[in-house]
């Protein structure tokens, strides 16, 4: 049985939370962390604390044998390859990356699409690859009310379309796109396929072969684990290909006066020394989200959103205007929502709430935490009309009763607020 409860026991900061009526609803931004995570750290601090793949002394082995490990271990949760998971701070850094080393692959000429509902993180590394490169950077339109799918993306190629780099699940919306068939697609047509999967790897099942993606980024504090660490993934073949990202130590095999021969992958893209505990943290994580399994994780977010839906129906208050798709099918546990009343001919009414003071109010009213302001998707947010929202974000220690102190707090903000 999968029991948020019982799942909390495991959560230190959950005494503090019970103890003053903190409910945490933004992690989509960040997870709490469970005991077995900070212990993994602790005791690679205590026992083993030494850098990797340098010294040929015990503890210096015990080092480097526990961060490999924790290298593999990551990389059979996502169906993948030791020698394809690189150790990055997070899934910015990883996209900044792929976007640094195939921009000087790709030649002026080439083309980029991604979509509207991209993070930032999607978006800026290729405007900034744009500028010192010169490839050109397409934004797909995007549905509110459905998920993209092939036949979405198929509209935008070209014959210069050289990359096409697009979210798994959307940090605004919830939605989960429909990756299923892009890969082949795109491979078919010799276009190279990047997902951004920091709101999907720690939420449900995914497997880089069943995506067919030649990269995929994710972050580890999105997902129990500790914050500086997060993967790119990538296909070996793909990654032999691609110029390094930094220069240093560890990433190379030979350095002479006049050129260097960089390592193997996926040392070749670790320039300096890693963050060790962060990958022994990270592999901690894997192993409890492992115990829980990812299919339940995914059933308990989309019983969560479904619960959410029907008690924002039951609420039945005009001025709530929430954004995403209907269909819990195709949402992950993301509900972004505003305050405001408009004026009969649809104008802005100036009877609002500001997502801020949303926010601070939900946590005052009912101890509910809530993220607000554009969420680091501004494209996205100037589509919906809106300057910013505020959104509640599950995972696997959430409840029903969470849901209903959130809508607990928006009812009595709407009523104080709103006339």
């Amino acid at each position: 049985m999968f029991n948020p409860e019982e799942i909390k026991s495991h959560f230190p900061i959950f005494r503090r939370f019970e103890r003053e009526g903190i409910i945490y609803l933004d992690n989509a931004a960040t997870t709490q962390k469970p005991s077995e995570v900070i212990e993994a750290i602790v005791s690679y601090y205590e026992n083993s604390n030494s850098n990797v793949h340098r010294g040929v002394y015990r503890i210096g082995e015990e080092a480097t044998d526990l961060y490999n490990k924790s290298r593999e271990n990551i990389a059979s949760f996502i169906g993948g390859k030791p020698e394809g998971t690189i150790f990055v701070r997070n899934a910015t850094e990883g996209l900044n990356l792929a976007a640094s080393s195939l921009s000087r692959m790709i030649g002026k000429d080439g083309e980029v699409i991604v979509s509207r509902m991209e993070h930032h993180s999607n978006i800026v590394p290729w405007q900034i690859a744009s500028q010192n490169t010169g490839i050109r950077l397409k934004m797909m339109e995007s549905n509110v009310e459905s998920h993209l799918k092939w036949e979405d993306v198929e509209k935008y190629l070209t014959d210069k379309t050289k990359i096409v780099s697009i979210t798994h699940a959307s940090n605004i919306l919830g939605t989960i796109n429909d990756l299923r068939e892009m890969g082949k697609n795109l491979h078919d047509r010799g276009i190279i396929f990047i997902v951004d999967a920091a709101q999907s790897v720690p939420h449900m099942p995914v497997n880089v072969s069943d995506l067919d993606c030649d990269l995929m980024a994710f972050s580890g504090h999105k997902m129990l684990g500790p914050s500086g660490i997060g993967v790119l993934y990538g296909k070996p073949e793909l990654l032999e290909e691609m110029p390094p990202y930094m220069g240093g130590g560890e990433m190379i095999k030979e350095v002479f006066e006049d050129h260097f021969i960089p390592a193997d992958i996926p040392e070749k893209f670790e320039a300096g020394t890693p963050n060790i505990e962060g990958a022994i943290g990270l592999s901690a994580a894997v192993d409890f989200l492992k115990k829980l399994g990812m299919e339940n994780v995914r059933a308990h977010e989309k019983d969560l959103i479904s619960y959410t839906l029907r008690r924002e129906e039951e609420l039945n208050m005009p001025a709530l205007r929430s954004y995403g798709p209907r269909n819990p099918e195709i949402r992950g546990g993301i509900y972004t929502f505003n305050i405001k009343k408009d004026s009969k001919d649809g104008r802005p009414f100036g009877n609002e709430v500001h997502p801020h003071d949303i926010s601070h109010m939900a946590d005052r009213i009912e101890g509910v935490e809530l993220r607000s302001g554009h969420h680091c998707a501004m494209p996205q947010t100037v589509s919906l009309g809106v300057y910013a929202t505020a959104r509640a974000s599950y995972y696997i220690y959430n409840t029903r009763e969470d849901v209903d102190h959130l809508f607990n707090a928006i009812e009595k903000i709407g009523r104080r607020m709103i006339r």
